[in-house]
């Protein structure tokens, strides 16, 4: 196995081109070592994308945020800015793992790791968040909800690496949140984890609201009908009890050891709820946190 470590994404996006191996990205090596070391993968050449300088930093623009795919959970939580316009992102890559995980994992990891439970995955497509991505033909960008296609498999092309979220301005009177359900009370994978962002006019009626879903099918899902079901409604609980049912009917998921599909599918409406609940009191200017 050959270890390179690139100074530009440029030079990153050759190796990757270039190999007619297994080429992997190391970023905070979380789970590509814990696969590594199980022998699930078995890379050709590692290329550590850490000394990008690219990568690593989050700016600020015209009210949004460009994060570095390789800024971790913890650098997330000590940025002022992002954790008041965005609370809900920071809280769900602060619940990957441990403090000291938190301390190495990624932000693109946790997307291109491609596991459907991924914690910051249903926020950021909540917030409306694309990626963008850059290759041997120039960059592009990509809604977050379009670059996992199913399990561990990404809408990636050969050569092709993420270098930045880009999550938009917050809107004015909006909120957004992430709740996820586990069978401990943490350092678990998720069972359910849900994502919901909304924007409120003057008199308190929803203008724009997305919903996003964790582990409950191949991949993370985007819910369209659940944000119809608030988009016009003053968030009453009728229209609540609406977009809940719109979770749980888009559930395809699978029984496993954490939880069957019938629990799976219960467990997003009340996320669901109990989301859209902390969303709106963000929204109304109510401070504190989900956990």
């Amino acid at each position: 196995m050959r270890y390179e470590a690139p100074e530009s994404v440029e030079k990153a996006c050759q190796l990757l081109a270039d190999d007619v191996g297994h080429a992997r990205i190391l970023a905070g090596g979380t789970d590509l070592l814990v696969q590594i070391k199980t022998d699930v993968l078995d890379p050709s050449l590692l290329i550590d994308i850490k000394k990008i300088q690219e990568l690593r930093e989050i700016n600020t623009g015209s009210g949004g945020f460009r994060i570095g795919a390789a800024v971790t959970g913890a650098e997330l939580k000590e940025h002022d800015g992002l954790r008041a316009a965005w609370p809900g992102i920071v809280e769900a890559a602060n619940l990957i793992g441990s403090t000291q995980v938190q301390g190495r994992a990624t932000l693109g990891g946790n997307l291109c790791n491609g596991s459907p439970a991924a914690d910051s995955v249903p926020a950021l497509i909540a917030a409306g968040a694309k990626v963008v991505i850059a290759g041997p033909n120039g960059r592009r960008e990509l809604p977050v909800e379009d670059i996992m296609v199913g399990v561990r498999k990404l809408a990636l092309t050969k050569g092709e690496l993420i270098v930045s979220f880009i999550v938009p301005p917050r809107p004015k009177q909006g909120g957004d949140a992430y709740l996820r359900f586990i069978p401990r009370t943490e350092m678990d994978i998720a069972v359910v984890g849900c994502g919901v962002s909304l924007q409120l006019d003057a008199d308190g009626t929803c203008t724009f609201a997305r919903l996003a879903l964790g582990a409950v099918a191949e991949r993370p899902l985007l819910v369209g009908d659940a944000a119809k079901a608030l988009i016009g409604s003053k968030l009453d609980a009728k229209a609540v009890d609406v977009a809940a049912a719109a979770a749980s009917a888009a559930c395809r998921p699978i029984d496993d050891k954490r939880g069957t599909k019938a629990f799976r599918i219960k467990v997003a409406a009340v996320l669901a709820r109990r989301t859209i609940q902390i969303a709106l009191d963000r929204a109304h200017g109510k401070t504190g946190t989900t956990h």
